[in-house]
């Protein structure tokens, strides 16, 4: 890999070239903070890479785009962690094990799918003081859900239930961790409170909504929200005083494990702490 000279995270300091690596993101609704994140640590570390965000309503056009121009890598956004599956040719692990896919790595025209959203849950929520005993409600069974799930099983939370309005997906989700399903929350009143949906997300049709009913947000004793943008959603505002996970933890951390893959190279935690504040900045 070609170096450029580092410029203490200025992207403006980096020229292109013809050799310069891509890697781009594809999301439902693309934001600033993973370009900004990826840009900064390639100039920090004088990496002749380069990050763009896309959206797409072609996935099989954009996937084989991804293949035929050599793109060194992509990051997975909701909706497309599960569509995504059949048209990689390469599940790791941390993909396969939970059904869904968040980055993909491009080894000369190979397709190799990983998922790091996995490991960010399951190291927030070890790091947290969230105690393991708390009851717990996740909303959603996407593919976000599937990692968030997998994490808290993993981490030794032990009665947990999903709140999916989809049965299909909502019960098959819980029974593979050993949860409960349920349409809705109904009158339960959980320890902590998950969000895996879009509810709350900036630009998106409910930003101002909440995931839970207001009693039960009330009622809880700590949140977790995957959603990143804004990176204080109004159920993240709502705990004011209370322990919370953020989508900003979870995007900066997921990020710092794609940029390993893309690159080989792994910042420091210094480096990736600059850049999640410069993603927001």
């Amino acid at each position: 890999m070609t170096s450029t000279t580092a410029g203490a995270g200025a992207p403006d300091a980096r020229v292109l070239r013809r050799d310069t690596q891509l890697c781009i993101s594809l999301s439902g609704r693309p934001s600033n903070i993973g370009t900004k994140f990826h840009n900064y640590l390639y100039n920090e570390l004088g990496l002749d890479f380069v990050y763009k965000a896309f959206s797409t309503a072609d996935l099989p056009a954009a996937v084989g785009g991804i293949r035929a121009l050599g793109i060194r890598g992509a990051g997975i956004s909701m909706p497309l962690k599960e569509e995504i599956i059949d048209l990689v040719d390469v599940m790791h692990d941390s993909a396969s094990a939970i059904d869904s896919v968040n980055t993909i790595v491009n080894e000369d025209g190979t397709l190799h799918a990983y998922n790091t959203d996995y490991q960010a849950a399951a190291n927030l929520l070890r790091d947290s003081s969230i105690p393991t005993d708390y009851t717990v409600a996740v909303a959603g069974s996407g593919g976000m859900a599937k990692a968030v799930v997998a994490a808290l099983r993993d981490e030794g939370y032990s009665d947990a239930a999903v709140i999916a309005r989809n049965e299909q997906t909502g019960r098959a989700l819980a029974e593979r961790y050993g949860f409960t399903w349920q349409p809705e929350l109904g009158s339960a009143r959980p320890d902590l409170l998950v969000n895996t949906t879009p509810v709350g997300m900036a630009g998106g049709p409910d930003a101002e909504g909440l995931p839970f009913p207001s009693a039960a947000v009330d009622g809880a004793k700590a949140a977790f929200d995957v959603v990143a943008m804004p990176a204080r959603t109004p159920l993240i505002s709502a705990f004011d005083g209370r322990p919370v996970i953020t989508g900003a933890q979870v995007i900066a951390l997921q990020a710092a494990e794609q940029f390993v893959l893309y690159t080989g190279m792994r910042p420091s935690d210094a480096q990736i702490k600059a850049a999640s504040e410069f993603s927001r900045s």
